[in-house]
């Protein structure tokens, strides 16, 4: 009687372990594409920036999107509005590179996109990371070193490149968070959950 039961909770054991992989690895569902593991790996860390630097962006007020440190060394710095334009357009830029296309001019400077208000600049900065996360999803070992660059990054690989947009969006988000601490708020990513 014991092997039966043991044999039968073996088998119970091998079930709940393949339902358990099953929900961890969940299959490909219709229409459902799937990334390569080196996409995904450096998608996850631009997903991260994405998400802290869109929730940053947002929280600064409209009226605030032209504000810029005077006091201490900030000579020539830009106004708020003009870093979130500036690292919209440098997305872009990076991954037209990456893609082997023309990249807009003048990223330094903001770019050729007309964009002024917050809003306008919310919507550009998000059309720039859905971008860069499209291209992304195009990653694989085998065109992951191919070469490519231009003025934004100077020439490297498609994976350099995408390693440079995740740092170039971080440093910017760390003299962000700057911007908004000086004017009262803290960003969303530093902020504490709720008590329960």
């Amino acid at each position: 009687m014991k092997k039966i039961d043991r044999k039968n909770a073996y088998r119970n054991l091998i079930a709940m372990i393949a339902v358990a992989a099953c929900l961890t690895f969940p299959g490909r569902g219709a229409g459902q594409e799937t990334i390569d593991p080196l996409a995904a790996a450096v998608a996850q860390r631009f997903t991260m920036i994405e998400r802290s630097f869109i929730g940053l962006a947002d929280a600064m007020p409209a009226e605030k999107y032209g504000f810029k440190p005077t006091d201490g060394e900030f000579k020539d710095v830009r106004t708020f509005g003009e870093q979130v334009k500036h690292v919209a357009c440098s997305n872009f830029g990076f991954f037209n590179e990456i893609e082997k296309k023309e990249p807009p001019a003048r990223c330094g400077a903001g770019g050729p996109r007309p964009a002024k208000t917050k809003a306008e600049l919310m919507t550009y900065l998000r059309e720039s990371f859905a971008y860069a996360g499209r291209v992304l999803r195009t990653m694989t070992p085998a065109n992951a070193l191919e070469p490519a660059g231009g003025p934004y990054g100077g020439m490297s690989t498609r994976l350099g490149l995408a390693t440079l947009a995740v740092w170039h969006a971080s440093d910017h988000y760390g003299q962000l968070v700057v911007y908004l601490r000086m004017n009262g708020i803290v960003p969303p990513a530093s902020q504490r959950a709720p008590s329960r």
